[in-house]
């Protein structure tokens, strides 16, 4: 391990921040804090075409959001900056004269119709995607084919172009992966691909390699995607003369039903794709993390529970599968309900107070934590507490499958006789009701469930919830005795 690492997450500011996303820079961000190195936003802004405005905000307020805090980037700055590539054209038209001038690239004048006309001709049943590459970049109008002298004139009348990689015939190229292990690929299968663009613009390819480089980057962690990018990368590291950082490709995460999860398959089964849309959904930042962090990794141990801290003290490249790691939103729900009840009743009553004074309007503080200690072990997220609009406000219907299960000829006077001696009750708690009940049941030889379920039923509307005793004292003396009695009129 290089003493000083230098890891990079690398976003397209072309849309939202997706959970895969968020997954790729929380990986970058655990191996740099578990190593004291250094971790860098670099945003990708070349391809101006799909440039999305209000993306860099969002990629910014996503990582926040999750804790993943910047060593460098857009807005803290840093020695290796600019963090925008838009912002570094100079460093890539450099990188780019040195490979020409080294035989490494060179200028190609062709028009899309031009290689379209192309890829026609070569188009066989074997071969039915030809790029454009050394076994067809003799006969295309490019700097190797063209008389220097007619390329010059060209540049002078600035006629459009681009600039090719030119990828060696017949080399493998071979790297070690610290996920997947030793790699090869055989340059006859990699394209001769465009570096530079009409636009003067840089594409991934080179800008991706000039930055790493120039950014002092040492590890690389990103998707599987990019994985046959790796032998063009390698080429022009190797004709530039620098050393390529060590790499690590994740496994893809895929839908519950197979295959990646793309926007599209997440739509169909209600997942939530981008991070604004985990927290807008009320997910706590703790518990995706969580989640994402054992999405392709595997700390060795039957721990699935994580702080933050504690993930990059454990995290280790190597222990990343290879496999795709399926999403399963109910595994994550487990997990946010798990986090959830880390947290203490006030902190809940703070994450959950948008949504319950959206359902039932302004709530007391003191009546809002009382709230979220009673349920706190029932929530799934903090804004699940607003569906237990009976704890602020009394119910305005009754279940109808619970009234007509748990409403019995007998329930409207057993209610009230109960009611009757809760209102009569000097100390008001949890051991007092519970024992003015069993009192009840025995003084009317009823069972206790042929109170206690129509009971629930009057003071919350519903036949579920946290304990009724504890029920009762959250709602209070007062409104307890008046809701038993209003659905006993009610319900008869």
């Amino acid at each position: 391990m290089p003493d000083a690492v230098r890891v990079r997450f690398a976003p397209s500011p072309t849309g939202l921040l997706h959970i895969g996303g968020l997954r790729t820079a929380l990986y970058n961000y655990l191996l740099a804090r578990q190593t004291g190195g250094a971790f860098v936003l670099r945003i990708e802004d070349t391809d101006r075409s799909r440039y999305v405005p209000e993306a860099e905000q969002d990629i910014l307020a996503g990582l926040a959001w999750a804790g993943l805090a910047l060593d460098e980037g857009p807005t803290q700055g840093g020695d290796a900056g600019p963090y925008r590539q838009s912002e570094r054209r100079d460093l890539y038209a450099d990188a780019a004269r040195l490979l020409v001038e080294g035989g490494h690239a060179y200028v190609a004048f062709d028009t899309a119709d031009e290689i379209e006309a192309m890829k026609a001709r070569r188009r066989t049943d074997a071969n039915p995607t030809p790029g454009y590459d050394a076994s067809t970049r003799g006969e295309m109008a490019n700097s190797l084919t063209l008389p220097a002298d007619d390329v010059a004139a060209r540049l002078a009348d600035g006629a459009e172009h681009v600039v090719r990689l030119r990828v060696p015939e017949d080399q493998t190229i071979t790297f070690t992966d610290r996920v997947r292990g030793e790699v090869s690929f055989d340059t006859a299968t990699v394209d001769d691909q465009v570096l530079v663009k009409s636009d003067g613009m840089p594409t991934y390819h080179l800008a991706n390699v000039v930055d790493d480089h120039a950014m002092g980057i040492t590890d690389v962690i990103r998707g599987e995607e990019w994985l046959s990018s790796v032998p063009k990368h390698l080429l022009m590291y190797r004709a530039l003369g620098w050393t390529p950082p060590r790499l690590a490709h994740l496994p893809l995460i895929l839908s519950p039903t197979g295959g990646k999860l793309s926007k599209r398959s997440a739509d169909r089964l209600g997942i939530p794709v981008s991070v604004a849309q985990y927290r807008e959904a009320g997910f706590e930042p703790e518990a995706v993390v969580n989640f994402l962090a054992l999405l392709g990794w595997n700390p060795g141990t039957d721990q699935e529970l994580f702080t933050l801290p504690e993930l990059a003290e454990a995290f280790d490249v190597e222990r990343i599968g290879t496999s795709g790691a399926q999403f399963s939103l109910d595994k994550l729900e487990w997990f946010n309900g798990q986090h959830l009840r880390r947290l203490s009743s006030e902190e809940i009553a703070d994450r959950a107070r948008q949504s319950v004074e959206t359902a039932v309007g302004p709530v007391p503080d003191d009546a809002l934590v009382t709230a979220a200690e009673l349920m706190h072990e029932r929530l799934t997220k903090a804004s699940d507490l607003a569906q237990a609009t009976y704890l602020f406000q009394d119910p305005e219907a009754y279940d109808p499958a619970g009234v007509k299960k748990r409403w019995k000829d007998d329930s409207a006077a057993l209610v009230r006789a109960y009611a009757d001696r809760v209102e009569a009750l000097e100390t008001f708690d949890i051991e007092t009701t519970e024992a003015a009940m069993r009192e009840l049941a025995e003084a009317e030889d009823a069972g206790f469930g042929r109170i206690v379920h129509p009971v629930r039923l009057a003071v919350t509307g519903t036949t579920v919830g946290a304990g009724l005793f504890e029920t009762l004292v959250a709602v209070g003396q007062d409104a307890s005795v008046a809701r038993m009695r209003r659905a006993a009129d009610r319900l008869g």
